[in-house]
């Protein structure tokens, strides 16, 4: 676990069980606590009432429907929790489940994954640190999916506006999305501002502008 990362409580929901012991090994090595590891939905939302997990990891598609199951009780915790961190895993890219995921509370401490992300380990165990400590991510592979969607209100923004927010959806910070760029921090900034501008997205007290942004991104 790198140094500036602390210990997490999850709990954890996939019906596989080859997965869902792999992934509880794979955690577990990393530093981290697995309270409980469930097979359904219903097991999902009892388990997290029990053990009061930092952060839940679920599958999509979960018993006994085996269709969206894992999503509707990952929104029903968080509004009964609002604020739970969840990172919701997904075997293909399902534009309507990522975007009622982050529809739930303010769009803050959720993370939507494709499996296939599980195995490149440092960075699924980096995401889902992000998540607990309140962040969005997105898969990559989502966001390229949204990209060739995109309709208003991001019509407004330019090329390269359009690249700093994918690469905000993703999760990425200033610094990274200047990295990816080979860009300045500042030069970000700056489209970022621009972003907000032309999302009509002015600064309040109440809301978390970045993550509002990544919404509208989603949804367009």
């Amino acid at each position: 676990m790198p140094a500036d990362a602390r210990p997490l409580r999850i709990v954890l929901a996939e019906d596989s069980v080859l997965l869902r012991e792999g992934l509880t090994g794979l955690l577990t090595r990393f530093g981290h606590e697995v309270a409980a590891a469930v097979g359904d939905a219903d097991a999902l939302v009892a388990a997290v009432a029990e053990q009061a997990p930092d952060v839940v990891v679920t599958d999509v598609r979960m018993p006994p429907g085996l269709h969206d199951e894992g999503l509707r009780a990952a929104v029903r915790l968080r509004e009964g929790r609002p604020g739970l961190p969840v990172l919701v895993l997904s075997q293909y890219v399902q534009r309507a489940y990522a975007a009622e995921l982050l529809d739930s509370g303010d769009g803050s401490g959720v993370g939507y994954l494709l499996k296939d992300r599980i195995g490149q380990v440092e960075e699924f165990v980096d995401a889902l640190s992000r998540v607990a400590a309140g962040g969005t991510v997105v898969d990559p592979e989502v966001v390229r999916h949204l990209l060739r969607r995109r309709r208003d209100p991001l019509a407004r923004l330019t090329p390269r506006e359009r690249e700093v927010l994918a690469l905000v959806a993703e999760g990425r910070s200033n610094g990274a999305v200047a990295r990816a760029l080979v860009v300045s921090e500042a030069a970000v900034g700056k489209h970022i501002g621009s972003i907000l501008a032309k999302l009509d997205l002015p600064p309040a007290d109440d809301t978390h502008r970045r993550v509002l942004a990544v919404l509208a991104f989603l949804r367009s």
